[in-house]
């Protein structure tokens, strides 16, 4: 039996949120977590700015790539989290967690301006994501 625990974060096009998410999840969790991110609709890239403003933080998710939640059927998970309302109402439930959880945080993809500016809206929502998970991690909600 294994100690370490297994999170999968859901998103529509698994770019921003979930990417980040994964990596901060990994990062917080020391080991005790295994932490993999998905889309109903994956991109097929990491957004950039996702990956910039990580890497502010020290956490390097270049290497990640745009995954389908369909590569995960089948897995066992402790926990599925959504983190956007699309992402809820087209996986409103992962066969294989035993536990759902949905965070929703504004999609920074959507930014507008210059990227300055929306690199603002990346880390406003990479710190929301960085806030929640803590919470979780230490609250257990």
């Amino acid at each position: 039996m294994s100690l370490v625990r297994k999170v999968l974060i859901l998103c529509t096009g698994n770019s921003c949120r979930s990417q980040m998410a994964e990596g901060i999840w990994r990062a917080l969790g020391q080991g005790e977590w295994q932490s993999a991110s998905a889309g109903s609709r994956p991109s097929g890239s990491v957004h950039p700015l996702a990956i910039q403003a990580m890497h502010e933080r020290g956490i390097e998710i270049s290497t990640g790539r745009s995954k389908s939640v369909d590569e995960f059927r089948g897995e066992d998970f402790d926990i599925a989290v959504t983190v956007c309302d699309h992402a809820r109402e087209s996986c409103p439930v992962f066969p294989g967690a035993r536990q759902y959880l949905h965070w929703p945080f504004d999609d920074p993809a959507d930014a507008t301006g210059s990227d300055a500016e929306k690199m603002v809206v990346f880390v406003r929502v990479r710190d929301e994501i960085e806030a929640r998970i803590r919470r979780f991690l230490a609250d257990g909600e």
